[in-house]
């Protein structure tokens, strides 16, 4: 069998892959990214569905998420507090939405500006990280969530 041959094959078989799996696993990952990002700016609140961990009361942002903001991201034109409070909800908001597929290329999008103020504002030398994760994003904003979504379920093949 020839290296061509081989590699045809291989193609073949990788292009069987249906999208919507690739989507599931691409919205669970980056979701996982901000949940837990989210989840260290905030007390009374945590749950972490793969070790099984949670408390559940209500959410109040810590002190450390806003001394962040205030000594290392230092975003301009908003205060520390409301950097702190505004990006903490994005990462339950978002990905929580992602999960379930619900507003996904909104979610998608949302994040991505988050993750493009991130690389711009606050880690510009991370950017082979952030292009990972603006490449899943992009990826979900275009092609939708997949058929395991409520998105699909909820409009159909229509919008997918």
């Amino acid at each position: 069998m020839s290296l061509t041959h081989t590699l045809c094959t291989w193609r073949a078989r990788l292009s069987r892959l249906p999208y919507s799996l690739i989507a599931l696993l691409g919205r669970f990952s980056i979701a996982a990214v901000f949940w837990r990002s989210g989840q260290t700016k905030v007390d009374n609140f945590s749950l972490d569905i793969i070790s099984g961990e949670f408390s559940l009361g209500w959410p109040s942002l810590n002190a450390s998420a806003v001394f962040l903001f205030r000594e290392e991201y230092r975003l301009p034109l908003i205060s520390p507090e409301l950097g702190a409070l505004l990006a903490a909800t994005a990462e339950h908001v978002f990905p929580l939405l992602l999960m379930l597929g619900l507003a996904s290329r909104i979610s998608a999008l949302a994040l991505l500006g988050m993750t493009l103020v991130i690389q711009v504002l606050v880690y510009p030398g991370a950017w082979p990280l952030h292009g990972v994760w603006a490449t899943v994003l992009l990826l979900l904003a275009a092609r939708g969530p997949g058929v395991v979504s409520l998105d699909h379920w909820l409009t159909g093949k229509v919008c997918d």
